[in-house]
């Protein structure tokens, strides 16, 4: 039978597959450094590596098994049993169990000459939590990986290549997840267009080039001051958990399952934007990037005060804030040209309905399945788009 070309079929395998290389490649990246380390005697950097990456996994393991354990059973009829589904979660595998399962299912139906509508709202249910998953490993283990290794290189004055493998891997992995992370959230609403090419690799350069400068901040401080850090970030992160307090969230299933969502989104906003409520977003958006760019010139700053133009390990602390001072502009003028002109809001054409021109974009029609958690999370990112889900009832067909 030919294999199916079905664009659906073809994104959800080629999602399944960079989730799982890529969670791959990090956890050799991290083991390899971890090895590295362990051989130079630095068993201080060994152990933090390790420690971060045992508490990214598991808060990764929690969310999976929440959300999981909170769909109907009927759901995912297709899976292994609820008590080895729970085996595999307490070893670490459950993450990689739902990038195969998702893989799995695209490639099942590459050999259906015309996949059902449920097969294909399944396969993207599927990837809707693989792609959240993902964005949450990226904040919860790769960021603070790398700025740890940025930390460690700021401080000798030199980069081992497995260190540049990382630390190149960590920023295309973090804007990648990101920019599929944004992608998957358009799908859940009919109101909103996909992005195209052009608008995605804006969208994935102007994240990277913003990410970039506040990730440098913090590893020049914890270079400089690496006793302070762990206060700064407590002190920074118990604000964030508050002001998201306040905003009211309400995404996970229970109220211990809600305070590990807001604790996450926390850790997620110390670092880069994320909507967590409804509403218009555009002024949260404004708050939280003066609060992190005043927060990164104070760090850059105070390391300039205290050290001078140059840090112990030979490196121009000028050229260094240069450099990130250009990246962060080039980003901040990316973000503005991206919803200025590159938005697909922008680039859509009206229709016309009975000699009018109509005045909303061409919608999708509503999935026979449909993923509360991405839906409720993509409702509050577009304030102004409605879903054509009914969100007060569980996942499942519509």
């Amino acid at each position: 039978m030919p294999l199916s070309v079905h664009h659906h079929v073809a994104l959800d395998v080629v999602v399944g597959l960079v989730s799982i290389l890529s969670f791959l490649m990090d956890l050799v990246a991290d083991l390899w450094a971890v090895v590295q380390y362990v051989l130079l005697g630095r068993y201080l950097w060994a152990a933090l590596v390790l420690v971060l990456l045992g508490q990214a996994s598991v808060l990764l393991q929690l969310f999976s098994w929440l959300w999981l354990t909170a769909d109907p059973a009927e759901l995912h009829q297709s899976q292994l049993s609820r008590p080895f589904l729970a085996l595999l979660h307490l070893l670490q595998l459950g993450y990689l169990y739902r990038c195969l399962h998702g893989m799995h299912q695209g490639l099942s139906m590459c050999y259906q000459e015309a996949p059902s509508e449920c097969d294909l709202a399944y396969a993207d249910f599927l990837s809707l939590d693989i792609s959240m998953l993902k964005l949450f490993e990226s904040f919860l283990e790769a960021t603070p990986q790398l700025t740890l290794v940025l930390a460690i290189v700021l401080q000798s004055g030199q980069a081992e290549y497995y260190q540049w493998f990382g630390i190149s891997s960590s920023f295309l992995g973090i804007s990648w997840a990101l920019l599929d992370y944004h992608r998957s959230l358009r799908t859940c609403l009919p109101s909103k267009p996909s992005l195209g090419r052009s608008s995605s690799a804006v969208y994935f350069l102007w994240n990277l080039l913003l990410l970039g400068p506040r990730i440098c901040a913090i590893a020049l401080f914890s270079a400089v001051f690496p006793y302070y850090v762990a206060l700064h970030f407590l002190s920074l992160w118990l604000v964030l958990l508050f002001w998201i307090w306040l905003q009211g969230t309400k995404f996970m299933p229970g109220s211990k399952g809600e305070w590990l969502y807001r604790v996450t989104m926390a850790l997620i906003l110390y670092f880069s934007w994320f909507n967590v409520s409804g509403g218009r977003t555009r002024g949260r958006a404004i708050i939280h990037l003066i609060f992190i760019v005043s927060d990164s010139v104070l760090l850059v700053t105070t390391s300039w005060v205290t050290l001078g133009t140059w840090l112990p390990s030979g490196i121009s602390l000028l050229i260094f804030v240069t450099i990130g001072g250009v990246c962060f502009f080039l980003g901040l003028a990316l973000r503005v040209i991206y919803y200025l002109w590159l938005h697909p809001s922008c680039s859509w054409e009206p229709d016309v309905v009975d000699g009018t021109l109509g005045l909303l974009p061409p919608q999708r029609p509503p999935k026979l399945i449909y993923n509360r958690r991405a839906t409720l999370l993509a409702e509050n990112f577009f304030a102004k788009a409605k879903a054509h889900a009914v969100l007060t009832q569980e996942n499942g067909v519509l």
